[in-house]
Order: structure tokens, then sequence, then C-alpha cells
């Protein structure tokens, strides 16, 4: 694999690291986006709990988190009782997320952080419940190849997300793209369609069991606006006359064995 493709150099520092979660989570806007993950994400897997307990729906299910930067996501669930492996390519972006690991304890977290490549997981297959991978496929190399080591390594469920190819994340990964031919240092991602995404899951033998869009504006238009009352009040709306099935991104899909 490419090694000086930008989704290893640009997370490959201490200072992205450091500022990663304030870039993309602050404010209200960046906390109703980790909240909808969250849900997302223990609706997802906490049905696969043999053992829940109250506040721990997740108690009991074996999780690797792919590519997993910071570990919010992975914190989140082995604060619901998952035992979790994160994983990323980053060393830089898993000391913030071992720091930040560390300073919880209580409940106390079962949860490890290494190095490793969503292109090659240094796994058995079939070694873990549920494989979990947000906001990697729009940037690696072969997202196809990441989907196949996601399905690899779990027994029951991926889940991914992605910026969708019918939306207005389309038009800024084509600036973003050509920003990044003229010399800037810029997160070129792709965009996916939803059509292509379900292939390579059945390629693998999973089928998609739920899909989920959030908003129809851009992540940035809802962050300029800085409003979540204005932005949950605006994207109803827009989702009653059937724009957020048309137009929806980032796209949140639930696949199982």
């Amino acid at each position: 694999m490419n090694r000086q493709h930008y989704s290893y150099t640009h997370y490959a520092n201490r200072q992205v690291a450091e500022g990663f979660d304030s870039l993309r989570f602050s404010g209200p806007i960046g906390e109703m986006l980790l909240e909808t993950q969250e849900r997302l994400l223990m609706d997802a897997i906490a049905p696969l709990a043999t053992h829940p307990v109250p506040g721990r729906p997740c108690l009991g299910v074996h999780v690797l988190d792919v590519g997993t930067g910071t570990g919010r996501a992975a914190i989140g669930l082995a604060r619901a009782g998952a035992t979790v492996v994160g994983v990323d390519a980053s060393a830089e972006m898993l000391d913030v997320a071992r720091d930040r690991a560390a300073a919880i304890t209580d409940p106390p977290l079962d949860i490890t952080f290494d190095v490793g490549d969503a292109h090659a997981l240094p796994f058995p297959s079939e070694h873990f419940d549920v494989a979990v991978s947000l906001r990697v496929l729009m940037h690696t190399p072969d997202w196809r190849r990441c989907v196949g080591e996601l399905c690899r390594v779990s027994k029951q469920r991926v889940v991914v997300d992605f910026p969708a190819l019918s939306s207005a994340a389309a038009l800024e990964s084509l600036v973003r793209h050509g920003r990044r031919a003229f010399g800037a240092k810029v997160e070129s991602y792709r965009v996916m369609s939803e059509r292509a995404v379900r292939a390579a899951f059945t390629a693998q033998g999973y089928r998609v069991i739920h899909v989920h869009r959030q908003f129809v504006l851009p992540i940035a238009a809802h962050k300029a606006m800085g409003s979540r009352g204005f932005t949950q009040g605006l994207e109803r709306g827009l989702a009653a006359v059937g724009l957020l099935w048309l137009l929806g991104s980032p796209v949140t899909v639930v696949a199982e064995r």
C-alpha cells in the first residue's frame, strides 16, 4: 500500500491528532454528530450483547474499531460494556486515544489500542463479533479491500459510513481534489454510491440491513449556522419532502453476515 498517500501522512502528526476532535466535533453540530454516531452504533451492536445490564447495553460484545483515530467510538462502546480493540495507521492518533481512555476509570474500560492498517488487519477471520469503521473508507487508497478485511474479521456485523455521491459532499470533494492537484495540503476524500457499497458487501457474503442518512445540507453549512435547533428543524423539513432520501449524507450502513 502507498504509505505516501495523504491518509497516512496527514494523520502522522501530533498536532493534527491533538486538534482532531475539536476540528470535527466541536460546537452544537459537532455534538449532534457524536450523539447520532453513538446512537447508530448502539442500535447496531447492542442486539448482539450476550448479557446486557442497565447502562451497559453492549456487555459481552467483542468489537474492532478500524481507523479508530482518537478513539471516540471505541471509548463510547467500551463504556457501554463492549470489549474493544481500536486500530489505526497513525501512532500519533493512537497516543491521543490512549490518553483519553486512561482518563476514564468509571466504569473501567476493556479497551486496547494498536497500530494496524485497514487494508490488512492483523487478526484471524471471524475474530470479532462486530467490525466498525467510521470516516475511513472515504480516505483509504482501496476502500473495497478495506470492506473485505472488515467482513473477514467479523463474525456477525459490520458498520461503516461514507459521504454520498448524490450529495453536496460530491461538490466539496471535487473542489478539494482540484486544490490538492495545485499543491494544497487538504484531505481530498472520495464520495461513494450506496449501490457500490452494497455490492462490495454482497461480494463478501454480507447483506445490508440498515441505512441511515443524516443531513441534506453539508455539515460545514450547519456548523457555520451553529444552531442545533435550526439544523434539526430545517433538516426535518427537507426530509419531509423526500430530499433526505435522495441527497442525505453521510450515510451509515449496517451489514450482516
